[in-house]
């Protein structure tokens, strides 16, 4: 089957290398002259299939007034004409209760584990290297109430086979030494000893140059910018680029935000909005004093993780629009926090790389996947918010498993985008 896949970050590769796997005829679109060059290019870069716990939970309204008066807080928010905007804010809120983010923490998991099992039989014979490091994950407390709901979480996600511990902050602080320095603001903290580790753009890369040279290459028609999407007779015929029209037997959505604009003439609203997120990386000159586990800020929402000799610090999360550039303070703040953090880590005052990008976040943390009912060969991989690295995987095999018409390989229900 002659094939679309719109989009080449991370999601969109996956899905191009599971669809070529299988025999379809792969052709893969981006508006951008290289791949991952948007939410894909200098993430979190944690693979976090255990830690999956939603944004929208309960307790997190009540933390929002906090955060916004707080010029170091995780979340930023900017009030827009945008009614979609106000419609999303509407869907995250009523998301905030207990049985709503069970059941999106069930669906997650049951991704995030066929997603990692994947991924490791991939990692197994992979012939490229993108700094993959199975090295844990721990995510820090602040106090003894936080600490009490991560251990609600930790008993929730057990009954669907997470294995995590919860641990004092002596023992956060012997299994990763290099946090001795911020220990008095520690409470304690949860492992993962399944969560890993690795620089996502590398992976894009290397993975986009082997299915170019694969027994079935898939083509890549990169600065090419899809203008809509061709429907006729109740089916997608193709889509209408700047150079002209390209017919397929079914498209793939993998564009993260640029989903909803090629969506909505089809009749889909789909429910994205652009979380702004923010990282650096430092090339760590001593050992001793950086982190070679990924760790976690709770309090900050700041991550932390190694990519062989750098260190990438990755947090905020910007409700402001589609707009992609760097904010100066809010860099300064994350650096600040890391540098507080991890002092002797490395050179604080040389290049970081900064990085802004916009993820495609959903009201309730579930991303949309499967066939949609604007056309049954119009299928949807999108909305991952922060979870694409990690979901990336898993999200391809399920979407191959719909154009073959075979069963799911989890249940949908959730995952599909409401008629």
């Amino acid at each position: 089957m002659q094939l679309l896949v719109l989009g080449a970050g991370v999601v969109g590769l996956a899905t191009a290398h599971r669809l070529a796997a299988e025999g379809h005829r792969v052709t893969v679109l981006d508006a951008e002259p290289a791949v991952a060059r948007g939410a894909s290019a200098a993430n979190g870069a944690q693979l976090s299939y255990s830690y999956v716990a939603p944004f929208a939970a309960p307790g997190v309204l009540g933390k929002v007034p906090g955060w916004m008066l707080d010029p170091d807080g995780p979340l930023r928010f900017r009030p827009e004409a945008d009614p979609g905007q106000w419609k999303w804010l509407l869907a995250f809120i009523a998301a905030c209760n207990p049985t709503t983010a069970e059941t999106t923490t069930r669906r997650l998991l049951l991704l995030s584990t066929l997603s990692r099992d994947l991924m490791r039989e991939f990692v197994a014979s992979a012939p490229f290297a993108f700094d993959h490091a199975p090295s844990g994950k721990l995510v820090l407390q602040p106090d003894a109430a936080a600490m009490e709901a991560a251990r609600r979480q930790m008993a929730l996600q057990a009954r669907w086979g997470s294995v995590q511990q919860a641990l004092s902050r002596e023992e956060c602080v012997a299994l990763e030494p290099a946090l001795a320095g911020i220990a008095p603001r520690i409470a304690g903290g949860v492992f993962t000893p399944s969560e890993e580790a690795g620089d996502c753009r590398a992976f894009c890369e290397g993975l986009a140059a082997h299915l170019a040279r694969g027994n079935n290459p898939v083509t890549f028609r990169l600065g090419t910018r899809v203008r809509q999407i061709i429907r006729a007779e109740g089916r997608v015929r193709g889509v209408l680029t700047e150079a002209g029209v390209i017919e397929a037997e079914a498209v793939v959505l993998c564009l993260g935000l640029g989903a909803r604009a090629l969506a909505r003439p089809l009749g889909l609203d789909l429910p994205i909005a652009p979380l702004k997120g923010y990282s650096i990386t430092l090339p760590v000159t001593r050992e001793e004093a950086a982190p070679r586990l990924s760790v976690t800020d709770s309090q900050y929402k700041i991550v932390y993780a190694r990519l062989g000799a750098r260190l990438r610090v990755a947090g905020m999360a910007d409700l402001v629009g589609a707009d992609a550039r760097l904010d100066e303070r809010r860099l300064s703040t994350l650096i600040r926090l890391a540098r507080t953090a991890f002092p002797a880590a490395g050179e604080w005052e040389g290049p970081l790389e900064p990085w802004a990008g916009l993820r495609p976040a959903t009201p309730t943390g579930l991303p949309l996947l499967g066939r949609t009912p604007a056309a049954p060969n119009l299928y949807l991989n999108t909305g991952h918010g922060a979870l694409g690295w990690t979901l990336a995987m898993g999200s391809a095999a399920v979407i191959a498993a719909e154009i073959a018409g075979r069963p799911p390989p989890i249940p949908l229900e959730g995952f599909r985008v409401a008629s």
